[in-house]
């Protein structure tokens, strides 16, 4: 049958080393067995060392993007990634509303897991306005809930107060991914709070690495995947987590500095991708 096929959509900035951005999320779409298709919404030129240039695509071109997949293809979920300014932002909203492209996964782009800015800080409030409201689920890492919900966190109670702020904003399932920076610490727990007022925390073991770029990217792309093949959300989050656990800590080994994760090892017939642990 003509696109029975699951295929899903990453609409981000594409990473010339390919492990983050758009190459993270089509690797994580093909390890969870489904098509993926693109709209660029950049071209960034790095490598394990960091950014060096990037060239944002005319809106036009992005509009011709979203039509050719609307024309011919079948998208049953989609996420964001790197939307640098408002403009762009506009433009994605614009491009996702008029066509019929699936619950939307937003990875708000806006720090890294180091603390570093990524999103024009005038864009901000078109990021809550605009995109927020449109999001079936946000996946903020922990600098990214604090400056959306425009507050420090520092306890747990904190992250649930951040998450619900999020929520608020027209989010409808919100997951407050957890600090990873502290060698000391041995888990990683993400808030996760539904549309349906569930809420729980989920834990994996903490990895002591530096081949962690596109962890964020992959996450985001792994609950898009599962929604694409029509698993429930509580449960595409929760293979999520165990996914790019999986994939952070079996390290491969590419490029010098800060390397990309590895999608090949949740794929090993061995590894149990069951839900991860809630608490």
């Amino acid at each position: 049958m003509i696109n029975s096929t699951p295929q899903a959509l990453t609409i981000a900035g594409s990473d010339s080393d390919g492990s983050a951005g758009m190459q993270a999320d089509l690797h994580t779409f093909f390890a969870r067995n489904v098509y993926g298709a693109s709209v660029i919404t950049a071209c960034v030129a790095g490598n394990s060392y960091g950014i060096h240039a990037s060239v944002p695509m005319p809106t036009d071109f992005i509009d011709q993007e979203f039509q050719d997949l609307t024309d011919d293809y079948n998208i049953k979920a989609s996420k964001t990634g790197m939307l640098a300014d408002s403009e762009l932002i506009k433009n994605v909203v614009k491009n996702y509303q008029k066509g019929n492209f699936g619950p939307l996964v937003v990875d708000p782009v806006i720090m890294t897991k180091h603390g570093s800015q990524l999103l024009e800080e005038s864009a901000f409030d078109t990021l809550r306005t605009d995109l927020l409201p449109i999001a079936m689920v946000i996946t903020p890492n922990f600098y990214e809930s604090q400056k959306i919900a425009e507050m420090t966190i520092k306890t747990d109670a904190d992250t649930v107060t951040a998450a619900h702020k999020m929520q608020a904003m027209g989010a409808k399932n919100v997951i407050a991914k957890g600090a990873h920076s502290d060698s000391s610490q041995t888990v990683v727990r993400d808030y996760v709070l539904l549309e349906s007022g569930e809420a729980f925390w989920l834990s994996e073991p903490y990895h002591d690495t530096d081949r962690v770029n596109g962890t964020g990217d992959s996450l985001s792309a792994c609950i898009t995947a599962e929604l694409a093949k029509g698993t429930p959300m509580k449960t595409a989050i929760q293979i999520a987590k165990q996914f790019v656990n999986t994939a952070i800590g079996n390290p491969i080994q590419v490029g010098h500095k800060f390397g990309p994760i590895n999608h090949w090892a949740a794929q090993d017939a061995k590894i149990d991708l069951t839900p991860a642990t809630e608490d």
